[in-house]
């Protein structure tokens, strides 16, 4: 399992109670969000989710961070996750989303499998991409992890996922931009091994 680090947590909590929100509208979950009391009253979210690659629908990111919304999650996966894109057209979270935050402090750039995690696969990218767009940041998100498999074996690994969903994001859910010509990226810090 890839986490959240504790003090991005603390830094986005600490944020929100600069901007006046009080601390008991305040809260950080994962797999309890259907039955957190703040999470069933809140107006707005912030979306989190570490980038790893996923063995089902190529990346865990933005748009599959919200399967925590619905009891059934297992019913999402079929046909590559291809429908991921319309959990956020559910009444649950639909427009309820402020910002987007895909953390790539230290993404799993590749998997085997669907619980598989090895440290080697891991990589001290050091970097966050930020957005109202959850499709904008996981199709940054694909490339970016396309790109360094591509660096980091010597022949491309056989098989792989496909990431039809975030595209389906876009073209049948239309809750967003997947097509790279049209994102804007602004850059903030360290250029060098950037890869987008």
């Amino acid at each position: 399992d890839l986490p959240t680090p504790p003090e991005l947590e603390r830094a986005i909590i600490a944020r929100a109670r600069q901007a006046g929100i009080p601390v008991e509208n305040i809260s950080c979950d994962d797999r309890g969000v259907l039955d957190d009391p703040v999470f069933r009253r809140a107006t707005a979210l912030i979306n989190v989710r570490p980038l790893r690659a996923h063995h089902w629908s190529g990346i865990g990111g933005c748009l599959k961070n919200y399967i925590t919304f619905v009891r059934r999650p297992w019913q999402w996966h079929d046909d590559s996750c291809a429908d991921l894109g319309r959990l956020w057209t559910l009444p649950v979270c639909r427009g309820r989303t402020r910002l987007n935050i895909l953390e790539v402090l230290t993404p799993q750039f590749h998997c085997i499998g669907p619980h598989h995690f090895d440290p080697q696969h891991l990589w001290p990218y050091g970097g966050l991409l930020v957005g109202t767009d959850p499709v904008a940041l996981d199709a940054l998100g694909v490339k970016l992890l396309a790109e360094k498999r591509r660096r980091f074996f010597a022949s491309p690994p056989r098989g792989g996922t496909s990431t039809k969903h975030v595209r389906l994001a876009d073209t049948r859910h239309g809750i967003g931009t997947a097509d790279p010509d049209r994102i804007e990226l602004i850059r903030i810090g360290l250029r060098e091994g950037a890869l987008l």
